[in-house]
């Protein structure tokens, strides 16, 4: 199985249409449904949002009101073509006042999944689990040494450090033993993740 190795955002215009492509690595619904939640809070004055997902080999997607078939499927059809699962892709447009045409849709929300795709990795997941670690910065290099081989998927930097890494099933434990022996650190949400 293929994902992505770290969360995306990239913006594309064409013709004075802004899209912002989002990537984001997921293991369950609910997580889907909370991403969702956020960018509709976040971008309410956007035109359309769309998006599509494929999640344990379950496909899904939605036009937002834009002319069925030109949005969802097209950023689904670039997720598969590149062998992708554990994967949500929204695409969040505003319109720039020049209609595009039910082709010039589809290939601008394809560019736009395209060129984000372009800026992370593509890798090979196994079976193993989503941690969610916080932390404070003064734990910083202690963590990121721990770290060093692990597939970090997000990293925020707030009021505290968080990441969300994916560790192999088998290395879950000591990973953990290891962390919480040199760190103060908050360790949440283990997802199993099935190839």
């Amino acid at each position: 199985m293929k994902s992505i190795k770290f969360n995306i955002e990239n913006e594309f215009i064409i013709k004075k249409s802004k899209f912002i492509a989002k990537l984001y690595f997921v293991t369950s619904e609910i997580e889907i449904k909370n991403i969702l939640d956020e960018n509709k809070t976040e971008y309410k004055d956007a035109t359309h949002i769309c998006y599509a997902y494929i999640l344990n080999n379950v496909e899904r997607f939605n036009d937002d009101s834009e002319p069925s078939g030109t949005a969802g499927i097209p950023i689904l059809n670039v997720l598969k073509n590149n062998n992708l699962n554990n994967v949500l892709c929204i695409v969040i447009r505003y319109f720039g006042g020049i209609k595009l045409g039910a082709g010039g849709l589809i290939r601008a929300y394809c560019s736009s999944v395209s060129e984000a795709l372009n800026k992370t990795e593509i890798i090979n997941v196994v079976n193993g689990k989503k941690i969610e670690l916080t932390f404070s910065y003064d734990d910083i290099k202690k963590v990121n040494h721990i770290l060093n081989d692990i597939n970090i998927v997000d990293k925020q930097f707030d009021e505290n450090v968080k990441y969300i890494i994916i560790v192999k099933e088998k290395n879950v434990n000591s990973l953990i033993n290891q962390l919480t022996e040199l760190c103060n650190i908050k360790i949440k949400e283990n997802t199993l993740i099935k190839d």
